[in-house]
């Protein structure tokens, strides 16, 4: 038999209210992930640096008027689940109107950059052919650009060039990244690391931050291993002490023309403000681009006795106080550099 159905007031009410909630909210979720954020452009490059916040991304977006209304794109990505997310990298928005177009075009879209690593101790000069090679750049633009008056003033930089700040790391470049752009970035990335105290150490110690800088390429131009970067420092703070010259091959190899290769006594006769076995003092800047371990070096100096120092042929260095000992390492360097010659020769 067929059970009577009852019809129960306060239960279609409940039921009622819980489809209106749930319809009020959905209507929500649409309207936030599908509002219009009045994007002026049908396509537009856009960049995420690495380790940015949600806030700085959408910043970023606003700055370059992708996004109108920050708080609706920042709800959008909380409602979608996306804070931490957005990978670091260029990418190409295209017809990217709404919250969501944005969003899914970030989080799942193609890279249109490059991956670009710059080791310690390049050059300017290094820089520009690793560009063109990765990216097609003219090498001589982004060189003149390392040494434009106007960009050097923007970044606040005292010197004739960028060499010293173009902080190493690995980036993504795109292709039609200018120079200006990719100099203002491994700029930005420098900035990034050396800090407020850094910078304090600076002034701590009476030097400007060209001059650590320069001090920093110098040794980062000898050392190999990073417990050897303190001693090297300690040397060179000894010589200026004392008003020795530095005498550093890292600076002769910056004003010879080619790779580096074996210095000849000639070379250390070039004229050039630069070169440090005519010239006292450091030289006017930086010869490369020193990585952060160098340049807390330069700051930190290793309380020593030694005034010299040459290879062992092992990446490492025999350091000694006196020009007999030192001497003495430079025979020792020399048969080193004999034998293996030598057996080189065998092998052949």
């Amino acid at each position: 038999m067929m059970k009577k159905f009852q019809f129960h007031p306060g239960q279609s009410f409940i039921g009622i209210m819980a489809t209106v909630v749930v319809g009020i909210m959905l209507a929500f979720y649409s309207l936030v992930l599908f509002w219009p954020q009045g994007n002026p452009y049908d396509s537009v490059k856009v960049t995420v640096p690495k380790g940015a916040s949600l806030k700085e991304v959408s910043a970023s977006l606003q700055d370059k008027n992708v996004i109108r209304n920050e708080r609706s794109f920042l709800l959008a990505v909380k409602t979608l689940g996306y804070e931490k997310d957005i990978p670091a990298g260029r990418f190409k928005l295209v017809k990217a109107a709404t919250n969501f177009d944005i969003i899914d075009q970030l989080v799942n879209g193609v890279h249109v950059n490059k991956r670009v690593t710059v080791l310690e101790g390049w050059s300017i000069r290094v820089i520009a052919k690793e560009l063109e090679e990765k990216l097609g750049m003219d090498p001589t633009a982004f060189e003149e650009a390392c040494r434009n008056e106007l960009l050097l003033w923007k970044l606040g930089i005292e010197g004739e060039s960028v060499e010293g700040y173009l902080f190493p790391n690995t980036y993504r470049f795109s292709e039609d990244e200018t120079p200006q752009e990719i100099i203002e970035r491994m700029v930005a990335e420098y900035n990034k690391n050396v800090t407020s105290d850094l910078r304090q150490e600076m002034a701590d110690m009476g030097m400007t931050e060209t001059e650590v800088l320069t001090m920093a390429s110098i040794i980062e131009g000898e050392a190999i291993y990073n417990r050897e970067r303190p001693i090297i420092s300690g040397v060179y703070h000894n010589r200026l002490r004392i008003g020795m010259r530095l005498q550093a091959d890292p600076t002769i190899q910056y004003i010879i023309e080619g790779s580096p290769r074996r210095l000849l006594n000639k070379d250390l006769k070039i004229k050039s403000p630069y070169n440090t076995y005519l010239n006292d003092g450091l030289p006017p800047g930086p010869i490369n681009n020193p990585g952060i371990e160098s340049i807390k070096a330069a700051l930190n100096p290793a309380e020593t006795d030694y005034f010299y120092f040459v290879a062992k042929g092992d990446g490492y260095h025999t350091f000694s106080k006196t020009k007999a000992e030192h001497n003495k390492a430079k025979r020792q360097f020399q048969k080193v550099r004999r034998e293996a010659k030598r057996k080189k020769l065998n092998k052949g």
